[in-house]
């Protein structure tokens, strides 16, 4: 199985927790990283809110002990606010800055953020050679394969980034105007992997342990990021380090399994969160748990009823 090393940070492997907004805080992150997760990345935090001192921000920040090695993803389009801001959280004990330009949620685009500088490779080049220059960690990018299909300029990106000092791509396979519709272009991974030297992760539709094989092999492609193929499976790490490894892939986790750590995952969550919030946060995470289960809609229609842990503790145990 290939290692992956990220500037001077050495991955245990090359599977890594995709950054998702409202999804990869930090219980979740903790679970994954429990599964074997080479790297584990946080929820993109913008530069603006470190400047302006936003209270909401300073929780996205926290990290466990457990995490490492663990990603902060910054997100903004002023080159100035991205690098002072990165300079001035530099000794919080995350271990690669990331700079997100993929995220493509209309609030985020709207303000030239996330994948709208992918319209803008001068910009690009300006922001990411001034926060490499102002930190001494490693700085990583996470990309789209284009804005739209009219724009497809992964590869050209790419080179900037190297360019410009950065110590590894992440290219999702689809354009922002396809948000994460249709099939993701391992294809242009495949592209970007041989335009650069630097270490490129892959990213997109991969669900299952034969998926992250199959993208490896066919793109060349040095880690491989799991974004929703982990929302309700932490095992999809185990379970694909399993795979790599002995050319098996291990049967899913037990209906009693799922149920212990869905109740593991909610009690963490509201330590970190308090109840009202953390009970709210679980709802979505126990939709994704209970995917496959039997009567699941119904099941989903009760868990957004449930006010308390008591109250999740007891539908659950009924399944």
């Amino acid at each position: 199985m290939k290692t992956l090393t990220i500037g001077n940070v050495m991955l245990d492997n090359p599977l890594v927790l995709a950054p998702m907004a409202g999804v990869t805080d930090l219980p979740f992150r903790v679970l994954c990283k429990e599964q074997g997760a080479g790297l584990i990345c946080m929820e993109m935090i913008s530069a603006k809110a470190i400047l302006y001192k936003s209270k909401n921000t300073e929780t996205l920040m926290e990290m466990h002990p457990s995490e490492h090695p663990v990603s902060l993803q910054l997100f903004g389009s002023d080159p100035d606010i991205i690098s002072e801001m990165a300079k001035q959280i530099e000794d919080r004990p995350f271990d690669i800055l990331d700079i997100n330009m993929g995220c493509p949620v209309p609030k985020v685009v709207n303000n030239g953020e996330g994948s709208a500088l992918m319209k803008n490779p001068d910009l690009i080049k300006e922001i990411v050679s001034k926060t490499v220059k102002a930190i001494k960690k490693p700085v990583t990018v996470k990309i789209r394969r284009g804005f739209d299909e009219e724009h497809v300029n992964a590869v050209e990106i790419a080179k900037i980034i190297e360019d410009c000092g950065a110590a590894a791509v992440a290219v999702h396979g689809r354009t922002r105007e396809q948000y994460y519709a249709g099939k993701a272009d391992w294809e242009i991974i495949r592209e970007v992997k041989e335009a650069v030297s630097i270490p490129v992760i892959g990213n997109g539709d991969v669900d299952a342990p034969v998926k992250a094989k199959q993208m490896m092999e066919e793109t060349d492609c040095d880690g491989v990021m799991i974004a929703r193929g982990a929302q309700g499976d932490p095992w999809i790490f185990s379970r694909t380090l399993h795979y790599l490894e002995t050319g098996e892939v291990p049967p899913k986790p037990s209906k009693e399994e799922v149920v212990e750590t869905m109740l593991r995952h909610a009690r963490m969550q509201l330590d970190y969160k308090g109840n009202y919030t953390g009970i709210r946060e679980m709802r979505k995470h126990i939709a994704w748990y209970t995917g496959g289960f039997p009567h699941s809609a119904k099941l989903r229609a009760a868990i957004n009823e449930i006010e308390t842990y008591e109250e999740l503790e007891n539908l659950l145990q009924r399944l």
